[in-house]
């Protein structure tokens, strides 16, 4: 159970971010316009837990975007706690690759993607399974997401195809994880 205290601190830290980017957005303008660069990379997202939307290009070539990756920290902030972590780039490009398998642009669904100690611990706790005592959502390394259009199985496969990492399916739960770890699915 969460006490009223780490409720309002949440709360607080939800709408505060909420006003950050949505004033911070137009900042994002100039990486955005590297979209016409024949090697950019882009993403697009919308965060199933905060509503808020993110479409940025966050390399260019073989470098990244250093404002992209901050932004793209902080709309994978750990959604219980407000905390920020540092995403392995990696993720990113592996997003990107599974969008260009799919021939899709569409803005993936994130249902997870940095988690801190103390909110992995809470769901392993709370969850009947599916979450790992040493998550790499905690290490900034992995991301749960869908992909609307998209069927899931095909999203599955196309993660799979990459063998870059590991793949999660979970049906049930309407999500395909996708991390920098070894090569491994289940």
């Amino acid at each position: 159970m969460i006490d009223p205290f780490t409720l309002a601190r949440r709360r607080f830290l939800h709408h505060t971010a909420r006003l950050a980017v949505a004033t911070a957005v137009p900042a994002l303008a100039a990486p955005a316009a590297l979209a016409s660069v024949p090697d950019a990379r882009a993403l697009a997202m919308v965060n199933t837990h905060t509503h808020e939307k993110i479409d940025l290009v966050y390399a260019n070539g073989e470098r990244y975007v250093p404002e992209a990756l901050g932004w793209l920290n902080h709309f994978l902030r750990d959604h219980y706690t407000g905390d920020i972590g540092v995403i392995d780039p990696q993720v990113f490009d592996l997003l990107h690759r599974v969008q260009q398998v799919l021939g899709s642009q569409g803005s993936f669904e994130v249902i997870s993607g940095y988690r801190c100690p103390a909110t992995n611990s809470y769901l392993r706790q709370t969850r009947s399974g599916g979450v790992a005592k040493h998550s790499l959502h905690m290490e900034g390394r992995a991301i749960d997401v869908r992909l609307p259009g998209v069927p899931l199985a095909d999203l599955h496969e196309a993660a799979l195809s990459l063998r870059a990492g590991g793949v999660g399916f979970y049906p049930r739960e309407q999500f395909v994880h996708i991390d920098t770890g070894r090569v491994r699915n289940w």
